[in-house]
């Protein structure tokens, strides 16, 4: 089975691509972060054409996720317990769903960004990560197979980012972001992609200041799945070629090749 991951930065601008994308790709879930629309925006028979059922949580045209899979779609959550909340008037936003796929309980999430070092979204993403701890420790000790996948907003090691020097006073990489990282692995999932890259294998580039083409990216998108998943990747990617072209997302999408139970 092959399960993706990736940030289309707006469904609605980015559905020929995907569409394009999973026909050549022959992947049987996708994980989708940043749909920025609504539920009756979403271009659900796109994907039905192709055989995909789609669960979606998107309340604006901000955030926004979704899980498209061709091996079944059960128990949607959008959403899980305790989530700390955003904006005026505060209010759960859009940044998680999961849903069962072929027996694998599978998550898309969109982390918050942070945006600086100083600003109060920084707090909300610290607190967000902390209760994705919590549940995480709650699902690894179920003894299941699941994975969390999405864009982290973090690059958890030097060699995530193309310069730590240029990174340095900016989020994503401050230490207690990527203590935050940390303290979900510890709570009971891997980083199964890592084993399959190289340093400079990144997944998003800023599309200003020619980034992609000078290499100046950040490795953010990540696939994290359980021990008894995790046993079972045989191979992982970034489709680093998606990120060129006209109308590309800024993020690649991220695959794993995944064996039968």
């Amino acid at each position: 089975m092959r399960i993706a991951t990736w940030n289309v930065n707006s469904i609605r601008s980015r559905i020929d691509r995907v569409e394009a994308w999973l026909q050549r790709t022959d992947v049987d879930v996708l994980a989708i972060q940043e749909t920025k629309c609504r539920e009756d925006q979403f271009p659900f028979d796109r994907f039905a054409a192709l055989g995909y059922e789609v669960a979606h949580h998107g309340l604006n045209q901000w955030n926004g996720v979704a899980i498209a899979s061709r091996v079944g779609l059960e128990d949607v959550s959008r959403g899980f317990p305790d989530l700390p909340q955003w904006g005026e008037p505060a209010v759960e936003e859009a940044r998680a769903i999961g849903a069962t796929c072929n027996g694998i309980r599978l998550w898309s999430l969109y982390v918050p960004n942070g945006r600086h070092i100083t600003d109060p979204h920084m707090q909300y993403k610290l607190a967000w990560l902390d209760t994705l701890r919590v549940q995480t420790q709650a699902w690894a000790a179920t003894g299941a197979p699941f994975a969390l996948m999405g864009d982290w907003n973090i690059a958890p090691q030097d060699d995530d980012v193309w310069s730590m020097e240029y990174y340095l006073d900016k989020s994503h990489v401050s230490p207690p972001e990527r203590a935050a990282f940390q303290s979900v692995l510890d709570a009971g999932v891997t980083d199964v992609v890592r084993p399959h890259t190289e340093p400079g294998d990144f997944t998003y580039w800023d599309y200003q200041r020619l980034a992609f083409p000078k290499r100046r990216g950040m490795r953010i998108d990540f696939i994290l799945a359980s021990e008894p998943l995790a046993q079972r990747v045989q191979g992982a990617a970034i489709d680093r070629e998606e990120r060129k072209g006209q109308g590309a997302s800024d993020h690649a999408p991220v695959v794993i090749e995944v064996a039968d139970a």
